[in-house]
C-alpha cells in the first residue's frame, strides 16, 4: 500500500519548509527597485561572497538571469554568442536572446558529459577580420550541472581552459550555474573555485532549495550596475523582494 508518493517530475517542484514560510512571513522588506530592501541586499551580498565575485542581483527567473547576462555582455544586436547544442538557453528559453535581443546563437555539439571540445569552441569563434559578414562573437556559454545532460558536472580545470580560450580572443565567459550547488556537492568543490574563470554566473533558488522563486546573477560591479539596468527593462525590477 502506497502511503507516500515522492514527485520526481523536477526539483522544481520542492515546497517551502514551515521555517521558510516563519522566514517569509517575518521578512524585513522595502523598496528593491530603489535599493532599498535589505533582505534582498543581505542575499545578493551573501551571493556574491559565496560565488567569488564583486556584486550579485536578485532577478525573478533563471530564463531571464541568463538573457540579462548574455545581453549585458553582448551590448550590440548582431553579435553572436556559442553555446552547445543541448543547453538550457538554446533549447529551453524561447529563443529569447535572438527575439529580444538580436543575438545570434552559434551552437557547438554537447558530449555526454555536458561539455563542448576546446577545438570546436576555437574553431566556432568569428574572424573579425570578416565582419563585413560575420557576426561579431562575443561571448561563450557553459552550463553547470548540464540538465540534458543527465545533471552531469562541468569540472572546475574543464572551465579554465574555457575560460583561457575566451581571454586569448577577447571574449567574455557566462555560466549557467541553474543547479551550480548540485555541481559543488558532487564533485567536492566550493561554488568560487568552478565560476573562477567565468565573468558571469546564474544560480537559481528555487530549485531543490524549496524557495518560491528567484535567481541571482553574480560578476564584477560594472556589470551587476549594467544588468540592474536592463533587469528593469524586462520587467524583472520588484519591490518588497524580501518575502520571496
Amino acid at each position: 500500500m502506497v502511503t507516500r508518493r515522492v514527485d520526481l517530475r523536477s526539483d522544481t517542484v520542492t515546497k517551502p519548509t514551515e521555517a521558510m514560510r516563519a522566514a517569509i512571513a517575518s521578512a524585513e522588506v522595502d523598496d528593491d527597485v530603489l535599493g532599498n530592501d535589505p533582505t534582498a541586499a543581505r542575499l545578493e551580498k551573501e551571493m556574491a561572497r559565496i560565488m567569488g565575485k564583486e556584486a550579485a542581483l536578485f532577478v525573478p527567473s533563471g530564463t531571464m538571469a541568463n538573457l540579462i547576462c548574455v545581453l549585458t555582455h553582448c551590448q550590440i544586436r548582431g553579435s553572436e554568442v556559442i553555446l552547445g547544442d543541448y543547453s538550457h538557453i538554446h533549447i529551453y528559453e524561447n529563443g529569447g536572446i535572438s527575439t529580444i535581443g538580436g543575438v545570434h546563437p552559434r551552437t557547438v555539439k554537447n558530449n555526454e558529459d555536458g561539455t563542448m571540445d576546446i577545438d570546436q569552441i576555437e574553431e566556432a569563434i568569428r574572424d573579425p577580420s570578416f565582419e563585413i559578414c560575420y557576426p561579431t562573437t562575443r561571448l561563450i556559454c557553459l552550463e553547470n550541472s548540464h540538465a540534458h545532460s543527465g545533471g552531469r558536472c562541468l569540472s572546475a580545470e574543464y572551465t579554465d581552459k574555457v575560460g583561457e580560450l575566451a581571454k586569448k580572443y577577447g571574449l567574455k565567459l557566462h555560466i549557467d550555474g541553474a543547479r551550480i550547488f548540485n555541481a559543488s556537492v558532487a564533485l567536492g568543490v566550493p561554488v568560487h573555485r568552478l565560476v573562477q574563470a567565468a565573468d558571469s554566473v546564474t544560480a537559481c533558488l528555487s530549485k531543490g532549495l524549496g524557495a518560491p522563486a528567484g535567481t541571482i546573477i553574480a560578476g564584477s560591479k560594472s556589470f551587476i550596475y549594467k544588468a540592474k539596468i536592463l533587469r528593469k527593462t524586462l520587467g524583472g525590477a520588484m519591490r518588497q523582494v524580501g518575502v520571496i
